[in-house]
């Protein structure tokens, strides 16, 4: 089995089939949310028709152009350009863990990134993926064609999380490639020291480009299911460390906790989507339930 075939089985792909039926709605008022044309409604330069399809608002049809051509044309206006997005994956050797899912972080986030990709493309906004430890590694550019799905998977499928993370300096970097307002969708554990990163997260926002932060933690480590004398090792550095997982389990939640809140009301004041999901949570749910919510508050 491929690579690419183990994320394209055939429960992702309905997990995936299932999200697009059920939030064909969600995401389609999500996206139009994001590059609404402040001129929408209005009587302004438009720079092409396109045919009508199911779900275009009848008051954009051209009824010259249907008097003409007997054919149903909407105006497409110059001020309603596509989203392009990027997907920014952390390669980084934490995204390798789990500790009893049946999906590691790194393989949770490829299928949340699947899916975005999926949707986007079928809007045709075109989408791109970097990839990063210390610095960016792999980039795609960004494509709308439906081929872009199997180029992202392909090239995910074939990396192996490793090395240490530097997040901050990889959005800086991701930050100087884009020439235009964009969506920069970001899947990391995000296990650093959280101040450099809310500073290259908040420089990315006021670059005007819209960021949703999906913050990718296994199941383990949000519950610390372990009991008695337990070695945990920091897979970046390597340390070891011996505790009592019974006496730490109530700090350990705590800490964890106060690490999500921290990031929530961080990127609440900049304008940033905060998603915090876990490992154990069906990846197509918890993404339906974002783009409602988000789409509530749009």
């Amino acid at each position: 089995m491929s690579a690419v075939e183990q994320y394209l089985k055939p429960e992702v792909i309905r997990q995936i089939s299932r999200l697009d039926l059920r939030a064909q709605f969600i995401v389609k008022g999500f996206l139009q949310g994001l590059h609404a044309s402040p001129f929408h409604g209005f009587s302004v330069e438009f720079s092409e028709h396109r045919k009508y399809t199911p779900g275009d608002d009848p008051k954009d049809i051209d009824w010259l152009a249907y008097a003409k051509t007997d054919r149903y044309y909407v105006k497409k206006f110059e001020a309603e350009t596509n989203i392009t997005g990027y997907l920014a994956m952390d390669l980084s050797a934490s995204m390798a863990y789990t500790y009893r899912q049946e999906l590691t972080k790194f393989d949770y986030a490829i299928c949340l990134a699947a899916a975005l990709c999926y949707l986007m493309v079928h809007q045709n906004d075109p989408v791109g993926l970097v990839t990063f430890g210390e610095r960016i590694s792999q980039s795609l550019p960004p494509k709308s064609k439906r081929t872009q799905i199997g180029n992202v998977l392909s090239l995910l499928a074939n990396l192996k999380p490793a090395g240490k993370t530097d997040i901050a300096h990889s959005l800086t970097q991701l930050a100087a490639m884009l020439r235009h307002a964009s969506l920069v969708m970001i899947f990391s554990d995000l296990l650093t020291d959280p101040e450099p990163v809310i500073r290259a997260l908040r420089r990315l926002r006021h670059g005007g480009h819209d960021v949703i932060l999906f913050h990718v933690l296994d199941e383990a480590e949000v519950a610390f299911p372990f009991n008695g004398q337990v070695e945990l090792e920091d897979p970046e550095s390597n340390d070891k460390l011996e505790i009592d997982a019974d006496g730490f389990r109530h700090d350990y939640r705590e800490e964890i906790e106060k690490f999500r809140t921290d990031y929530r009301r961080e990127c609440f004041q900049s304008g940033i989507d905060y998603v915090p999901l876990d490992t154990s949570m069906p990846f197509d749910r918890a993404l339906t339930e974002y783009l409602a919510s988000r789409r509530s508050r749009g």
